[in-house]
């Protein structure tokens, strides 16, 4: 097993629903460019309809694309799917198990329909339903249908492994749990892309992550470098009668009222200067908050960034093909 591989390579990527042309058409992903490498958790973000679905469908081999290239282990996952699909596993939103089946009869015969499935009650005990074997799947809450989800698409032993917002419906204990599990997979080499609508769950499992919109890759990175393209705040409220015009002048702030909020790409500096000013004109900096930005604070932004970039691209124009998106704001996907 050769750890840092690149076992998914996209370049170009677009799918499109509809007539090949014209207004009665939609494409859903345009131009999308990446790579992950085997042994890496990789996580795709963005708002519900900014192409994350249509995109890992595509990976699964579930789809052809309308343009651009996927290979999955160096082959298309789609036309060459005898190739790679007994390498994958596929956590899909909704398994769609039948109902009146129990969970363990429902893992037996999931075992039976997969190539060197590995003994279905080694995945129930590691998802947690080993004490619910017994229980149809009807009757399972939400949280158990994704775990039995989880289970299915782990009977394989992949090599990588398609997870759709894998901990939707779970508890904080499932959620945990969870990541516990894919962290242990992920030191076992197996390559892990998930979608998540958690912000929490992408800081604590990605080594690196892409945020989508309108079927553009915006921002890639580390979640630290993602971060970092977002400035950190400072907030706190002036006291009676201390005007924001007494505000050290090299401290850029938004005026409310008496409320001030700071927004800086030197945090440190930044509090320094208006602490020490404090003290010095003897002024009490009332709900004084001062944060780094968080992740999620990052993806609200830069998701519902707009403007003439996020417009229907019907052209036929070329794509990024060096498998990274820019740390930039800008799209990767063609003109």
């Amino acid at each position: 097993m050769n750890i840092g591989e690149q076992v998914i390579e996209v370049s170009g990527l677009r799918r499109r629903y509809g007539p090949a042309k014209g207004e009665d058409g939609f494409e859903a992903v345009r131009g999308v460019s990446f790579s992950v490498a085997r042994g890496e958790i990789f996580a795709l973000l963005g708002t519900n309809g900014a192409g994350k679905t249509s995109t890992v469908e595509l990976l699964e081999g579930l789809a052809t694309p309308s343009g651009g290239r996927v290979r999955v282990f160096g082959h298309d996952p789609y036309r060459e799917r005898a190739r790679v699909r007994p390498r994958i596993g596929v956590m899909l939103q909704e398994g769609g198990f039948p109902s009146e089946l129990t969970v363990a009869e429902t893992a037996r015969m999931w075992a039976g329909c997969t190539s060197g499935a590995r003994p279905y009650g080694e995945v129930l005990e590691a998802v947690g339903l080993a004490r619910r074997a017994d229980v149809r799947v009807k009757q399972l809450s939400g949280g158990e249908r994704r775990r039995l989800d989880l289970a299915m698409a782990l009977l394989g032993r992949p090599e990588v492994l398609f997870l759709d917002e894998p901990t939707t419906g779970l508890d904080a204990e499932g959620r945990r749990e969870t990541w516990r599990l894919v962290r242990e997979l992920r030191e076992g080499g197996t390559t892990v892309l998930l979608t998540t609508h958690y912000l929490e769950e992408a800081e604590e499992l990605a080594d690196r992550l892409a945020i989508m919109r309108a079927g553009r890759i915006v921002v890639s990175g580390t979640p630290a470098e993602v971060t970092a393209t977002r400035p950190s705040r400072i907030r706190f409220v002036l006291p009676e009668g201390v005007p924001a015009a007494r505000l050290p002048l090299s401290v850029p702030a938004a005026v409310h009222g008496r409320r001030v909020e700071v927004r800086t790409d030197r945090l440190q500096e930044a509090l320094t200067e208006l602490l020490l000013w404090a003290r010095r004109e003897d002024v009490e900096l009332e709900e004084l908050d001062a944060r780094s930005a968080s992740l999620e604070e990052a993806f609200l932004e830069i998701a519902h960034e707009g403007g003439a970039d996020d417009l229907p691209d019907t052209g036929d124009g070329g794509s990024d093909t060096d498998g990274t998106a820019r740390l930039t704001g800008t799209g990767t996907g063609a003109r």
